[in-house]
């Protein structure tokens, strides 16, 4: 079964979660076989009063990690009947919108009976997802009220959704689920009484003595996902703050997890390169002429990396104007990360000089960005990120000069 939901089989993660869930027989044994492939994706909690809008935020919070080409998991935690133990399942009437996605994977969950807005088995739920490669897993508590922080023990990144008209002054100004936050969201923003909001927070803030990550405050509004791009780069940053190397959004890298992609060799010609490579017992696997990029690509395998031949097709292309200025050589060093886009937000929140403004989309599907050799020690850096596809092409070429 751990193969199966490896492979991305949608109904093995299914079945290994409802096993889990259920505390069936080989439930235990499952759970060992998931933790040897878990801790690699960003657990993201979403807690607050019931009627802020948790549901629909999440919804749009999953749509926008697809839209980064990431895989996303919801645990959903509703409300227990009374006389079947089971949930209503109303967190996942309001994310119909996936239907069909294999990247999103919802399951609703009754809390049982469980205290704190989260279910007892929200955390191995949240181990088999990993295990599967969900990337990010958005967990969505029962509304919750203000002593209610169980969340933060299973999420490296609390959001608490408030929305206006949810209480007085005294009320929101109360210990408990305010003091854990680490990203604060005032959703319902169109309506009256958000910008009072937004001050009674930041008017706690200042009552607290903090070290190190102050909580930022984002007005959203859910129904049509106004916000949601910078809700999402507050948890990007949070994320890197807190946990450094290990913490991620999607899948950002650990130091175990980089490692050398390729080097890129310009060359005047491939056909007269090769033959040096190839006497070292070097073989090309791909060639390919990427023509919105003006170059002409051969890879030859090395090891678990490869050399990479880049030759221009034409003069005023980037490999072209390397070659004309510098001569054949070394062009860049690429390596690869299991989370490209935290890596991404990480060194930019170090103040390191990029050769790219965003993560960007190349041949094959790749994504990459590149870092300037002004802080590399004078060579272009290629970060690698997971690809859409499998394919051996090229990334796209930026000039880092």
């Amino acid at each position: 079964m751990v193969e199966r939901l490896r492979a991305g089989d949608v109904r093995a993660l299914a079945r290994a979660v409802s096993m889990v869930e259920d505390g069936a027989a080989m439930a235990a044994e499952l759970l060992a076989a998931c933790r040897e492939f878990s801790g690699g994706g960003l657990r993201i909690g979403v807690t607050g009063p019931p009627g802020a809008g948790k549901s629909t935020l999440v919804d749009q919070m999953a749509r926008w990690l697809r839209s980064e080409g990431q895989t996303v998991g919801v645990v959903a935690i509703d409300p227990s009947s009374p006389y079947t133990g089971g949930a209503l399942l109303g967190d996942r009437i309001r994310m119909q919108g996936f239907a069909g996605d294999a990247g999103v994977y919802i399951r609703s969950m009754a809390s049982r009976g469980a205290m704190g807005g989260i279910a007892r088995a929200a955390a191995d739920v949240c181990t088999v997802m990993e295990a599967a490669g969900r990337g990010t897993i958005l967990i969505e508590t029962v509304g919750v009220g203000q002593d209610e922080v169980e969340v933060t023990g299973l999420a490296d990144v609390t959001v608490l959704v408030l929305a206006p008209g949810m209480g007085d002054e005294v009320q929101s100004l109360k210990a408990g689920v305010m003091e854990v936050a680490d990203v604060f969201v005032v959703n319902k923003s169109d309506r009256g009484g958000a910008e009072l909001v937004e001050q009674e927070i930041v008017a706690m803030q200042g009552l607290a003595e903090r070290v190190g990550w102050v909580p930022p405050v984002v007005k959203t509004v859910a129904t049509t996902g106004e916000g949601v791009g910078e809700l999402m780069e507050a948890v990007r940053r949070c994320a890197v703050e807190k946990g450094g190397h290990r913490v991620r959004i999607g899948d950002v890298a650990r130091a175990d997890r980089l490692r050398l992609d390729h080097l890129g060799v310009a060359v005047k010609s491939i056909a007269a390169a090769r033959g040096f490579y190839e006497a070292l017992g070097l073989t090309v696997s791909h060639e390919e002429t990427v023509e919105h990029e003006k170059v002409k690509t051969a890879m030859l395998p090395l090891g678990e990396s490869r050399i990479e031949l880049l030759e221009a097709t034409e003069a005023d292309s980037t490999i072209g104007k390397f070659v004309s200025k510098r001569g054949e050589g070394l062009h860049h060093i690429a390596v690869h990360v299991d989370g490209i886009d935290a890596m991404f937000a990480r060194l930019m929140a170090q103040g390191v000089r990029l050769a790219s403004d965003v993560v960007r989309v190349g041949a094959g599907g790749h994504r990459y960005f590149f870092v300037h050799p002004a802080s590399t020690g004078g060579v272009l850096l290629e970060i690698v990120g997971d690809s859409a596809g499998t394919s051996g092409s090229s990334r796209a070429r930026e000039d880092g000069d």
